[in-house]
């Protein structure tokens, strides 16, 4: 375990890169303030990432990221002006990807969406690709592999085409409801997207509710989903 005067970077500080690329956006770009540097450097010890790499940056250094009005979060140090809470990288992976004895499921939670959506880092759990990023997509309840890594991913978040990555799950107001959403809230959608029923999101019933919610929901959903086809094998 390296400590945590090890990890930080002062020389060559990766949130600079992430600056640099924010210039060239193409969607609205927010880096929120951080909330707890306590919180901030724990998170860092247990990634065990540098300061001079993005993750590490914002990890330590942020409160975590929105992108597109907050379509898509990237989860930081944790932010909490006036309750309106992201809660850190740490704090979210806590009781998901991590138990509270320390271990891990093999990948990490590094940024969700409005959808109930997340991108992960595979530390072994999703394949042999260690240190790729995956999706876990709402309309199938799976992880897909992106076949890239996590400065890719942000990068692409930041200066990407947003609009045809998720151009089946934009409905039409779908630009002023993301804007309205707090922090702390996801898009409940129901007939789930997962549905055929689903399918044309212009037909579903789209309401705020919060992000952990939504995560908890599709997770139930897809353990009840894995239990059927365990039973049938």
């Amino acid at each position: 375990m390296r400590t945590l005067e090890e990890l930080i970077n002062t020389e060559d500080p990766g949130l600079a890169v992430v600056k640099e690329w924010i210039q060239d956006a193409i969607c609205p770009v927010e880096i929120l303030p951080q909330h707890s540097r306590q919180i901030a450097e724990e998170a860092l010890l247990q990634l065990q990432i540098t300061t001079r790499s993005p993750l590490g940056a914002i990890v330590y250094e942020t409160g975590g990221l929105l992108i597109d009005n907050g379509w898509i979060r990237v989860l930081g140090g944790g932010f909490k002006e006036e309750e309106n809470i992201l809660t850190s990288a740490l704090e979210w992976n806590t009781n998901k990807t991590i138990d509270n004895e320390g271990n891990s499921k093999g990948y990490y939670i590094v940024a969700i969406d409005v959808l109930g959506g997340y991108f992960c880092i595979n530390s072994g759990g999703l394949g042999s690709d260690a240190g790729s990023i995956y999706y876990f997509a709402p309309d199938t309840l799976d992880f897909e592999a992106l076949d890239i890594s996590y400065s890719d991913m942000l990068h692409f978040f930041i200066t990407g085409n947003l609009d045809q990555f998720y151009q089946d799950f934009r409905w039409d107001t779908w630009k002023e409801d993301t804007i309205n959403l707090r922090i702390n809230q996801s898009f409940h959608i129901y007939p789930p997207l997962w549905t055929k029923e689903g399918k044309n999101i212009n037909s579903t019933s789209i309401t705020p509710v919060t992000s952990e919610e939504v995560y908890t929901v599709n997770h139930d959903f897809r353990n009840g989903l894995d239990n059927i086809e365990n039973k049938y094998l």
